[in-house]
């Protein structure tokens, strides 16, 4: 009767802390939509929602968001370039000698502030450490904060890649299981992130990044092309770059990306020869627009 009763209490309080929990999410919801991550309120609702669930998934992220939100401040900025980390510019204006100057937005960092959202991302990964969406939480902020020079988010990312290939169980995404592709598929929206910065330290880290996870994922030659393409546009080295593409296509001849990229590789160095060769594969594995646009550059080419 003993252990009944106490079972019965155990419920009785998970109930209770389960209905308070409840109420503390639909105020931080409604605070959120119409105040924003750091809105009037917010923390106070935070703060007792963790004494009420200190291990709440939903309230530890929430407490990220608070603080990363609180630390960033937007400013406007010229720069002489029409990208900028990837963006385009929200004003582009003359100056006297009628040259574009492009203005851009800009977030800078209250550093306390950005720390605290820290912790409070390696608190939550330390009680969901299952969680692969808290894990790019922080890969995120490390991006942001850094700019143009994404040194901790490489290493964070690289670090993730290492403990993917010792994890026995699968990765959780936003509560429900990741499939086994789903971890490759987001390391190659990072790749894809740290190429888009466009700088030099990006475009280094896009490399590493890159060349672990072909390490990684030998059958996934989306990160071959990538090197090739770092030699493409970064080096500008286009030989180099389509020993990458000629790699991915000894696997895999219809690779739309490779045979593309090695379209354009020809085009800059003005292989005639070795373009008619990614031309043929184009209109043999290439989509009907492309396979097209492929035989007219052929005919012009005087190839068949």
């Amino acid at each position: 009767m003993k252990k009944i009763l106490l079972a019965v209490c155990a419920l009785a309080a998970a109930i209770t802390v389960s209905a308070q929990s409840d109420r503390y999410e639909q105020r931080y919801d409604l605070l959120v939509s119409q105040l924003g991550y750091a809105g009037v309120g917010v923390e106070t609702v935070l703060n007792n929602w963790e004494k009420a669930d200190s291990t709440n998934a939903k309230m530890l992220l929430g407490r990220f968001h608070y603080w990363f939100e609180k630390s960033r401040t937007a400013q406007v900025e010229p720069r002489p370039s029409r990208k900028y980390l990837g963006m385009d510019p929200m004003l582009t204006l003359k100056d006297s000698t009628g040259n574009d100057v492009h203005y851009f937005q800009i977030y800078v960092y209250d550093d306390a502030m950005y720390g605290e959202a820290m912790k409070a991302a390696d608190k939550a990964i330390s009680i969901w450490p299952d969680r692969l969406d808290f894990r790019f939480v922080k890969a995120n902020a490390y991006i942001a904060y850094e700019m143009e020079s994404p040194d901790m988010a490489l290493a964070y990312l690289l670090s993730l890649v290492d403990e993917n290939a010792r994890r026995a169980s699968p990765w959780v995404y936003d509560s429900e299981e990741a499939g086994k592709e789903f971890f490759e598929e987001a390391m190659q929206e990072y790749c894809y992130s740290l190429y888009a910065l466009g700088t030099p330290a990006a475009y280094e880290a896009f490399l590493a990044l890159s060349t672990r996870l072909s390490q990684a994922f030998p059958s996934n030659y989306g990160f071959i092309n990538n090197i090739g393409s770092y030699y493409m546009v970064a080096k500008e080295d286009c030989k180099t770059a389509c020993r990458y593409y000629n790699k991915v296509l000894k696997a895999e001849p219809d690779n739309y990306i490779a045979i593309r990229n090695g379209i354009l590789a020809s085009r800059k160095t003005r292989n005639v020869k070795q373009e008619k060769k990614y031309l043929e594969m184009m209109v043999k594995y290439g989509p009907e627009k492309d396979r097209l646009q492929a035989q007219s550059r052929l005919k012009g080419l005087g190839g068949r």
